[in-house]
């Protein structure tokens, strides 16, 4: 029975020591770049081989806004881009309960401006930038594709200067807006995650619609639903089969297919029709996809 044992426990060590190498990321060419002076403004980079200066994936990862960190991109999707020539980049950014909005989404766009100030260095085309990331990494780059340019072509600082739009994104759970006036109707009470509240400096949801007045500014300004219009690029989106409404709990409100949903209703309406939808592995319509990868398909033209 010992040498039973042993031997389940022996080839358990093995599996999983083969399943960590399969999935373990490669090293960062570069790793904790700043692109900011705070703690957490830094940038892992992941340096593609091809002729000509590359395009980037940007990856900004998710945590409700609180938590979570540049360490979450996975392994297969660096390997992915790297194999296809595709350089990868990892964002960080200061999380809630050290500031508010609209700390996170702007560091996450000084990100996209630093990126493309190392043009050269880094060999990347800033012509084919390319968001992802999932929950509020995936509402940050719905932010970033739907509003203007934050560039300031008469910064002194030359990182300001370069632009914040972008080619696409590619999203996971994302929320297209924060305001709790506009998404609740569409999803239910449950929708309202800390990070709808604790976002804009409310306490609990009760504070933020009790003084709803105060917050409405941020709320309007950091949902991209309120910035979409027909220049904007492709915006890829991946959510869940379960869609029932009203949403189940929290976990089930903040990630629900109605978010992909409203927006693309709202492309459609201005003219956009870029935003595509997948909900359990086929479309809105419950009908096949019509796209294989948005990275591969938007940064180099190619759908596998």
């Amino acid at each position: 029975m010992k040498v039973r044992t042993l031997l389940i426990v022996l080839l358990s060590c093995i599996w999983i020591s083969s399943y960590a190498k399969e999935t373990k990321r490669p090293a960062p060419t570069i790793a904790d770049v700043p692109y900011a002076e705070y703690g957490r403004t830094k940038i892992d980079l992941w340096q593609a081989e091809g002729k000509g200066a590359r395009p980037i994936m940007v990856f900004i990862h998710g945590g409700g806004w609180s938590g979570g960190g540049k360490d979450k991109i996975s392994a297969s999707e660096i390997e992915k881009c790297l194999t296809h020539g595709i350089s990868v980049a990892s964002v960080g950014y200061r999380l809630l309960g050290t500031a508010i909005l609209p700390t996170p989404v702007h560091d996450a766009a000084r990100a996209i401006q630093f990126i493309r100030s190392k043009s050269k260095e880094w060999n990347i085309d800033k012509n084919r930038v390319m968001l992802t990331g999932s929950s509020a990494g995936g509402c940050t780059s719905v932010w970033l594709a739907c509003h203007d340019d934050l560039a300031n072509p008469n910064s002194k600082d030359p990182v300001e200067r370069e632009s914040t739009r972008v080619q696409g994104i590619f999203v996971r759970g994302a929320q297209t807006a924060i305001d709790p006036k506009l998404i609740e109707p569409w999803i239910g009470k449950n929708v309202f995650h800390s990070m709808t509240y604790k976002s804009v400096g409310a306490q609990t949801i009760e504070d933020a619609l009790k003084n709803y007045s105060k917050f409405e500014p941020l709320y309007k300004e950091f949902s991209g639903y309120y910035h979409l219009t027909k220049d904007d690029p492709p915006i890829y989106m991946n959510y869940r089969s379960d869609i029932s409404l009203p949403s189940k709990n929290i976990g089930h409100g903040i990630h629900h297919g109605m978010f992909g949903i409203k927006l693309k209703e709202k492309s459609d309406q201005v003219g956009h029709g870029k935003v595509f939808l997948e909900i359990g592995g086929k479309d809105e319509t419950g009908a096949p996809l019509k796209w294989k990868d948005p990275v591969l398909e938007v940064l180099i033209g190619k759908s596998s």
